[in-house]
């Protein structure tokens, strides 16, 4: 089946005992168990709860994986994820990560012994160099959150699986819409479904999908003894966002290539950040090895004092942190996603005060285009 058919059709939209068309909220903790020798498939809901496991049926159908885990928050995800490892432990990270995958491997993760370092993974030579003996994972985003680079998964999952280490890609910004790693060789993929996969600023939400029966078994030894699970509530609502999925990247792109195309031609714009632009520098190895671009766009302004204008001037898209919306979002990264970074990484990244994150909702873009253009000239 085609991927919009799959998103409403994956053996789990139906109650089997009601045949109700939407997945019942179990909002339970525990489950009576008719026998202590042969209890049922469920007992405790930190272990288990039917409606957490219909999603998490939903989104490894989705990323083609073998099984899905759902976390409490993105972040919550992916601190599960990094649990896989050990003291003494290695992970090699892209160097323009999310700031909240930054500090959780900087300032808690590095008090029990888990080192990371980050490079430009764009650049597959900076992989091989920054491997080490004690190495064990390579994490990844493509795009990177905010100046979207590209990073070329599947030569990367090569390199990786040479060095007998996994890959985790971070998919936040594609969905498996756009976009599965899974296919192109990656390990594990995470996801904030707080935003693309839930669409509606009306949840917080991680999701984990592996392909390897062991990593799997793993995970769920974590998700259960770590505790930081999804509850039936949130899986209901992200189960109900997935349902539009298909339709609302479609209008995200659609709208962030005609809003980068516009601000190209703009004077106080000084750079534009859209993969789906022919000049990006990651334009081919993107549409390699995804179907699409997004819908987040990051510019530059003159300078700092601009962006904070045109921030504050905006009158459609909701100045925030967070993206992925059905509305549109602006963000100013070095004070919202990536201020938890040092001043210096930020700077060394181009994470500066000139620049600006819209993540393109689902309004008209020309209405969108004229709010940018009013708060520009104001």
């Amino acid at each position: 089946m085609k991927f919009g058919t799959r998103l409403l059709h994956t053996g789990v939209e139906v109650d089997e005992n009601t045949g109700a068309v939407s997945v019942p909220i179990y909002q339970v903790s525990t489950f009576h168990q008719t026998s202590i020798d042969n209890p049922g498939p469920y007992d405790y809901a930190r272990s288990g709860n039917p409606t957490r496991d219909a999603l998490e049926e939903l989104i490894a159908v989705l990323e083609d994986g073998v099984r899905g885990f759902a976390f409490a928050s993105g972040m919550a995800a992916i601190s599960s994820v990094f649990c896989l490892f050990s003291s003494g432990d290695h992970v090699l990270v892209c160097e323009d990560v999310y700031g909240g995958t930054y500090r959780v491997l900087t300032r808690l993760f590095s008090r029990f012994g888990l080192e990371a370092s980050f490079v430009d993974t764009t650049n597959l030579e900076n992989i091989k160099k920054g491997l080490r003996e004690n190495t064990r994972a390579l994490f990844l985003e493509s795009p990177s959150n905010p100046l979207l680079k590209i990073t070329d998964l599947a030569a990367a999952a090569e390199i990786a699986r040479e060095a007998g280490i996994i890959t985790i890609v971070d998919n936040t910004f594609m969905t498996p819409y756009f976009q599965r790693p899974l296919e192109l060789g990656a390990d594990i993929v995470v996801h904030s479904a707080t935003k693309y996969l839930g669409g509606h600023s009306d949840l917080i939400a991680g999701l984990v999908v592996t392909n390897s029966k062991r990593l799997a078994e793993e995970l769920a030894f974590i998700q259960n003894a770590f505790g930081a699970i999804l509850g039936p509530q949130d899986c209901w609502l992200l189960m109900r966002g997935l349902k539009t999925l298909e339709v609302r990247m479609k209008q995200h792109q659609r709208g962030a290539m005609r809003i980068a195309q516009w601000l190209q031609e703009q004077p106080q714009v000084t750079q534009v950040y859209y993969p789906g632009l022919p000049d990006h520098p990651g334009h081919q190895i993107i549409s390699r090895q995804a179907t699409g671009y997004g819908g987040i766009v990051s510019f530059r302004v003159q300078n700092g004092e601009l962006a904070r204008k045109i921030l504050h001037q905006v009158k459609i898209p909701v100045l925030a942190v967070s993206l992925g919306a059905v509305e549109s979002i602006i963000s100013y990264p070095v004070k919202m996603s990536h201020a938890s970074m040092p001043e210096e990484h930020r700077k060394r990244l181009g994470v500066t005060e000139d620049l600006i994150r819209l993540s393109v909702g689902l309004e008209d873009p020309e209405d969108l285009i004229a709010d940018l253009e009013q708060a520009m000239q104001s």
